[in-house]
């Protein structure tokens, strides 16, 4: 199919999920809806079980008489952690979701600023919030015993489980409050309301609608791997293969075989590398390359030879892969562009967790490499007079919780004001150019974007991670190098050279500073640069004025 614009796909409707839930377990009863790792190997759950234990949950919920609560959830991706999320929200409480791998002290913090009730967290983070966060904690080790006690409720007919069943969700009350994993401060507890998240999963699966399972890689308690990633898959009605631990990925794509992916540029990153270390090893990387530009142009011409040619590669991922939906940070178009020559195809996105969290995204059949995707239908986009890109819609966020101040700020006229350099073409794609906080403003009055530096970069081989930064009036590559290249600083200098060929002066990086240890990052697996960079806040200042 020709790369043209094309009608919308075609999306079930949805006032909120207790409704989408509802109708899928009568539409799709016996349809697989997720399959997760347990003790005995592999369980299976159709929509049908799971409004079942999610209702069941809720009635026991009800039973405690936690309503109207503040409901934490600490704990790896889990089934038993969707449940709660579900049976908390529809039974109009709030979902608190918390990094589990956050210091404890740092999970007590963000209980209290979510002004958590109760708490539920997975067995290996149990001991982070009993006694710390709210004044109960549950351990879902326990499931299944509480299950039990909310199906007796559900078979007798109880008060509690009518009235959960019967709770109305109503649009503008806060669905969940998510924390943002921000790279330049605290993290603010975002709200999202259910008209918030009901937008969004029937506008973004507008744009894109997966044709077959998903693998559920991204950490639940962030934005794009629970409404993109859980969500708006459900509303399709496709099985989501639930990735307990990133060290399971790799058996998990080969046992599942996912259509479609959520992930972050981290994730394509990594397999890049790793697809041409292996090149690399048999000494093939120049014939390698050259079979790539044969089937580029074969592909040119209607002959798509890549499944059988890039076998291989393809069962790294399972066989099936077709879409990787990518969020979250910058990715360099290099990657979208190897990765369709090997047969997969990477869908660029963007957004934020204020933005419930998705804006936009490339379509499978209408993309453009370099653009973070197509606007969603219903909103809004302007830039400013300096270059901010902001946005309207009813996925704007209901504000920070209870931080007036944060959100005025963030909040103008119904405005979101992303922080992000960017525009939006005439065919509504949306295009980033750097981040407003990040500029590097020289004593001459040149303003540079960091990011332009760090992605050339970032596709040398011997670059893990890069972040570039002003020091003393001068451009500064701070730079992770692979283990191979470690404190090689000859190769380096070579590398300066060759990015700043042909760039005018002021634009040329000065120095490579060579690091041992990998960047502190947040949950997003983005470098968290006010903790990398140093004298950030002056240059933050600097910039805003």
């Amino acid at each position: 199919m020709k790369n043209k614009a094309y009608p919308y796909c075609s999306v079930p409707q949805m006032a909120n999920i207790k409704e989408m839930l509802n109708r899928l377990a009568v539409e799709k009863p016996h349809n697989t809806a997720f399959v997760y790792p347990c003790e005995s190997g592999e369980m299976k759950k159709t929509y049908y079980d799971f409004k079942e234990d999610v209702y069941a949950f809720g009635a026991w919920l009800y039973s405690k008489k936690y309503k109207n609560k503040h409901i934490a959830i600490v704990g790896e991706n889990s089934y038993e952690w969707l449940v709660v999320y579900f049976a908390a929200i529809l039974g109009g409480s709030i979902a608190v979701a918390i990094d589990k791998q956050l210091p404890d002290e740092e999970i007590v913090s963000l209980g209290k600023i979510g002004e958590v009730d109760v708490a539920f967290a997975t067995d290996t983070y149990f001991n982070k919030v009993n006694k710390k966060v709210g004044k109960k904690a549950y351990n879902l080790k326990e499931l299944d015993s509480i299950l039990a006690e909310g199906r007796k409720l559900l078979r007798e007919e109880s008060k509690e489980s009518v009235e959960f069943a019967e709770y109305e969700v109503l649009d503008d009350d806060t669905a969940c409050i998510l924390f943002t994993s921000g790279t330049s401060g605290i993290s603010k507890g975002v709200e999202l309301t259910n008209k918030n998240i009901a937008f969004e999963i029937v506008h973004t699966s507008m744009l894109y609608e997966p044709k077959g399972g998903v693998l559920a890689v991204l950490p639940f308690h962030h934005a794009l791997g629970l409404v993109v990633g859980i969500l708006m898959v459900i509303n399709y009605g496709q099985p989501i293969y639930i990735n307990k631990s990133l060290k399971y990925v790799k058996r998990n794509m080969e046992d599942f075989g996912p259509q479609t992916m959520f992930l972050v540029p981290m994730f394509v990153e990594f397999f890049h590398k790793q697809i041409w270390a292996e090149v690399a090893k048999k000494g093939k990387v120049q014939a390698f390359k050259g079979l790539m530009k044969s089937t580029d142009l074969l592909l040119k011409t209607g002959i798509d030879v890549r499944k059988k040619t890039y076998g291989s590669i393809q069962k790294v991922f399972g066989g099936n892969l077709e879409y990787i939906i990518c969020g979250g940070a910058a990715l360099d178009p290099m990657y979208v562009k190897e990765f369709r020559s090997w047969g997969i195809e990477i869908l660029n996105g963007y957004g934020a967790t204020e933005l419930s969290p998705c804006v936009s995204v490339n379509r499978a059949h209408h993309k453009k490499d370099g653009s973070v995707g197509q606007l969603e239908p219903g909103v809004e986009a302007m830039t400013t007079e300096d270059g901010e890109i902001c946005f309207r819609g009813d996925l704007v966020m209901k504000g920070y919780y209870k931080n007036p101040e944060a959100t005025a700020e963030a909040l103008i006229d119904g405005w979101y004001h992303t922080g992000d350099l960017g525009y939006v073409d005439e065919d509504n794609f949306v295009y980033l150019t750097g981040r407003k906080k990040n500029l590097i403003i020289l004593s001459n009055g040149e303003n540079i974007s960091p990011e332009e530096l760090e992605q050339n970069i970032a596709r040398d081989d011997a670059v893990n991670e890069v972040l570039v930064y002003d020091e003393g009036g001068k451009i500064v590559a701070e730079v992770f190098p692979t283990e191979e290249h470690l404190g090689d600083t000859a190769y380096f200098e070579k590398l300066k050279d060759k990015v700043n060929k042909g760039r005018p002066i002021y634009k040329q990086i000065t120095r490579i500073k060579l690091r041992e240890e990998e960047f502190i990052k947040n949950a997003s697996m983005k470098i968290v640069r006010y903790k990398n960079i140093p004298n950030y806040n002056q240059q933050v200042k600097s910039s805003e004025d």
